[in-house]
Formats: structure tokens, C-alpha cells, sequence
């Protein structure tokens, strides 16, 4: 299996790309890598002895982070995160990941890479960590900001397929965020999308409030572009919080220090249970390719859970699947 890494997106491009893909390449020696970028600033980081399952393909444009999205994935031709969508459109590689501008990867699955026919809108698809450690898979986060019930429930398709082929849950339950359990609940869109997932093909649950999500009452919940999004930030911005006051307060006094001594293990494990490294790698599923966004922060670590996730996906026939379920609706 080929995957192209946008070896110039993200805070850390291209170290963090460039040492993912060497582990990746030693660990799965089936996989061929192709890092996509400025070969002058991916060289220092590349060691000679690289595993030979390495390749670096030239891209000398960066869509950088304050860039807008449709302009830059237009204007910037030879730009990494565009070429490496060219090399899935051209049948190049199985794959994409990148790091980069979150927009302008959406932009460049549509515009390059291209929709599947039959999906109206692709969603963005992260994994949030829950509580049994299965975690849930959330779409759509932001590709779409607005969304009719028909859109929910190909997220809903989308979403199940997913998880039964790169997660192996077999008839994964299916959610849908909303402000209360009640099936009467919600504005016209939910109220619209609850009919048609109840007669979907699908394992649904009925509503989820979004306070319960890391408890995983579901393996997939399904919302609109606009509220997934408020969903993920809200989440984010709270463990953040959580985190700091903890370290704050563990530090605030000699006595406070010797219990975080003593309590340094489980907190490790708190951390590790919610840390996005663990869950890296969100799909826009939709596209008639695997584009994967891996959060723009990654270091090496959380790059090469990407590939990970990627190979997988990749592996179990996800992109053929989903075109074989859309097609027989």
C-alpha cells in the first residue's frame, strides 16, 4: 500500500513527518511512503540508511495556516498538501495524510481528489476518547457548517462503515447529538434526520446529548457541521482546563508535590486515556479517495498513529465499501 504525507503541514512539518514515516516504514515494511514537500527541507531530517520504503516526491509551495482554503488549494498548484491529493486522484498512492490547513485539505478532497458519486457532502470524521476506552467517532466536525436530514444520515452510513472496517465493531451503534434523549426533541433538522435513521440500515440509538459523549453511549454520533464543531472545541477547551488547574494545583506546595509523586502513575493514565495521540487521524469520508487530517499539532508519535489508522483503513477495503453501500442506496 501507498500513502502520501504532506511532509509541510502542520506545527512540526517536517520533522515530525519525516521521523513518523521512518518508524512507519521499519515497522510495516509493506507500506511504501511517499513524503511529499521541499526535498531540501525534508534532507536533514532523512537519514541515508532511510528505510528503502521511503520515497520524496517535490512540492515546493506550503499552504500555510492563514491561508484561505479555496484560493490556496487554486493558486498553489505545486503546493505539498495539493500534490499529495494529484497522487490519489492519479492513482499514485492509496492515501493521503496531512497536518495543514484544515480547510484547505477539505478543499483539496473536493476539488482534487473529488467526491464519491452519490455523497452529497463529505464529513470530517475525528475520534474522541470515552471513558471504556473504545472511544466514539464524531461527524460530521466542521467540513459542512450546515446540513439537511439527508446529509445526517449518509454520516450516519458513512460512520457505521467505518467503524465496522477500520475499528471492527460489528453493527456499531449509531447516535444522534442532540439537546435531549426524547425522540421528540431538537429543531427541524434533528426531528427530520431521527425518521430517516430509525429506518436506516443501521444499529441506531436515538439521541445523545453531547454531555454524555465521552461516556460512550454510542460508537458513532452524527450532527452538523456547526454543532460537531462547537462539540469538538467545547471538549478540547475543557480537558485543556482540567489539565492545567491539575498541574497547577499539584505544584502549588511542597506537600501538593510529594501526592503528585504518589499519584503520578495514575495520573499518566488519565492522561494517556484522553490524549488526541491515542485517536489521531480523522477521515473525510465521502471523497473518492482516503484523505486523512492528522491534528495540526502532531508530533512524530501522533503522525505515525495516522498511518496507522491509515493502513488499516486501507487494508479493510474502507474506500470500496462505502462506494458498494452508496451505490445499492
Amino acid at each position: 500500500m501507498r500513502i502520501a504525507i504532506d511532509a509541510m503541514g502542520g506545527d512540526h512539518a517536517p520533522r515530525a513527518q519525516v521521523e513518523s514515516a521512518k518508524a512507519a516504514a521499519a515497522e510495516w515494511p509493506d507500506t511504501h511512503l511517499i513524503l511529499v514537500g521541499d526535498p531540501e527541507a525534508i534532507k536533514p531530517f532523512l537519514d541515508a540508511d532511510a528505510p528503502a520504503n521511503i520515497t520524496v516526491v517535490s512540492a515546493l509551495e506550503v499552504i500555510g495556516s492563514d491561508d484561505e482554503p479555496v484560493k490556496a488549494v487554486r493558486r498553489k498548484p505545486d503546493s505539498s498538501m495539493v500534490v499529495a491529493g494529484r497522487l490519489v486522484k492519479e492513482g499514485k498512492a492509496d492515501a493521503m495524510i496531512s497536518a495543514g490547513n484544515t480547510g484547505a485539505l477539505m478543499a483539496t478532497g473536493l476539488l482534487v481528489v473529488g467526491r464519491l458519486k452519490g455523497i452529497e457532502r463529505p464529513a470530517l470524521a475525528p475520534m474522541f476518547p470515552t471513558l471504556d476506552q473504545v472511544g466514539i467517532l464524531a461527524l460530521d466536525m466542521g467540513a459542512n457548517m450546515d446540513a439537511k436530514p439527508e446529509h445526517l444520515l449518509q454520516y450516519a452510513i458513512l460512520g457505521s462503515l467505518y467503524r465496522h472496517k477500520v475499528h471492527g465493531i460489528q453493527n456499531p451503534r449509531v447516535g444522534l447529538l442532540n439537546v435531549g434523549t426524547e425522540a421528540a426533541k431538537g429543531n427541524e433538522l434533528t426531528k427530520a434526520a431521527y425518521e430517516l435513521l430509525e429506518q436506516a440500515p443501521i444499529n441506531f440509538v436515538g439521541n445523545v446529548e453531547s454531555r454524555d459523549v465521552l461516556n460512550g453511549p454510542c460508537d458513532v454520533v452524527v450532527c452538523d457541521g456547526f454543532s460537531g464543531n462547537i462539540m469538538l472545541k467545547s471538549i478540547e477547551g475543557a480537558a485543556s482546563v482540567v489539565f492545567k488547574v491539575l498541574r497547577e494545583q499539584m505544584t502549588s506546595s511542597f506537600p501538593a508535590k510529594i501526592a503528585a509523586a504518589i499519584l503520578k502513575p495514575k495520573l499518566r493514565k488519565v492522561k494517556k486515556l484522553f490524549d488526541y495521540n491515542e485517536y489521531n487521524g480523522a477521515p473525510l469520508l465521502g471523497v473518492n479517495g482516503l484523505v486523512v487530517k492528522a491534528h495540526g499539532s502532531s508530533d512524530a508519535n501522533a503522525m505515525k498513529m495516522a498511518i496507522r489508522q491509515t493502513r488499516t483503513a486501507i487494508g479493510n477495503g474502507l474506500l470500496s465499501a462505502i462506494a458498494e453501500e452508496i451505490r445499492g442506496k
